[in-house]
């Protein structure tokens, strides 16, 4: 059974790097993110993630929009890399996934202050906007089976 993985929170959280310690077989799985869009847009304009996201973004969604559904309907893993912090925007984006695949949640929990802010601090040429982080701190919710999932985890 293929399996639909929806990663859970704010910037910084630990989704991206979650991923790269996995052993993901990367010929059945599609990873759905827009910020891997944005970082291959920019890498080659030659420029930085938050120099191109406001012209960049829509096309991310766009393409990572279309990734899931042909990934969705030829039966591959998905990834789904954002911060759907929402059981509301959570709910929509499984409402496309088919009974015929396993759903789980991976809940990223917010790191203290200090260490968020360290974390974003790392990321060169990515700034997101301590107001926009906090926002979405704000509305984090835990996931539940209740919204679809079929398994609900912890991430760390």
């Amino acid at each position: 059974m293929p399996t639909y993985t929806m990663l859970i929170g704010v910037p910084g959280s630990g989704k991206s790097t979650w991923i790269s310690k996995q052993p993901i077989d990367w010929g059945n799985t599609v990873l759905a993110s827009t910020d891997h869009f944005i970082e291959m847009q920019a890498k080659a304009q030659g420029k930085t993630y938050s120099q191109v996201f406001q012209s960049e973004i829509k096309a991310a969604t766009n393409h990572m929009n279309k990734a899931i559904a042909d990934a969705l309907a030829n039966g591959f893993d998905v990834i789904h890399d954002q911060t759907n912090v929402t059981a509301k925007a959570r709910r929509a984006k499984l409402a496309n996934v088919p009974e015929t695949y396993r759903k789980v949640a991976v809940f990223f929990s917010t790191p203290n202050n200090a260490e968020l802010k360290r974390r974003l601090d790392s990321r060169a040429g990515k700034t997101i906007p301590a107001n926009v982080v906090i926002g979405m701190a704000s509305q984090l919710e835990m996931p539940t089976e209740e919204e679809g999932f079929d398994q609900v985890h912890m991430a760390g």
